[in-house]
């Protein structure tokens, strides 16, 4: 697998810790009056580290496994929303679902770290992405994770404009 993309995977949770620090406490649970433009699921800065976590087990732990296990399974894309809403994120103890995090990606490195050629190279189809290899979804969580710290970005972009005076 991609050097890069290993390194990036397993810097990820300190990138994500950063990225919600600098969100001001008092804004960890503010939502924009829009979401237009936002990168990432339109999550509030706690949720977004719920999401992630939640994703991370419940989407790429399984996906994973069942692309290493079965003859080119069809993976489930995950409905955020409503995950969010039945796990009530905005009450989530940040600290915790960091810790929570940090363990399932080094899971996730335990999985994907060392595969053979032949394994990377096992195929699925997932849900709104289409057929894919085990290397591809690799990729798709990197890309996910990045997608993450943009939303936070975002989300800090927007807390700094809402202070200015119209």
């Amino acid at each position: 697998m991609n050097p890069t993309t290993l390194s990036a995977l397993a810097a990820f949770p300190s990138q994500l810790e950063a990225h919600y620090a600098a969100i001001p406490t008092a804004f960890r649970h503010w939502a924009p009056p829009s979401w237009e433009g936002v990168p990432s699921e339109a999550f509030t800065a706690i949720e977004q580290l719920c999401h992630v976590r939640d994703i991370e087990v419940e989407g790429y732990h399984v996906r994973f496994r069942r692309t290493l296990a079965e003859s080119h399974p069809t993976l489930a894309s995950i409905d955020s929303e409503p995950l969010a809403i039945a796990r009530n994120y905005g009450a989530a103890d940040a600290a915790k679902v960091l810790a929570d995090f940090r363990l399932a990606r080094v899971q996730t490195m335990e999985i994907v770290s060392n595969l053979s050629d032949a394994q990377l190279a096992r195929t699925a189809v997932f849900e709104g992405y289409g057929p894919l290899t085990m290397r591809s979804l690799i990729h798709y969580l990197c890309s996910h994770d990045q997608q993450h710290l943009a939303g936070l970005q975002w989300l800090a972009g927007k807390i700094d404009a809402s202070t200015v005076e119209r």
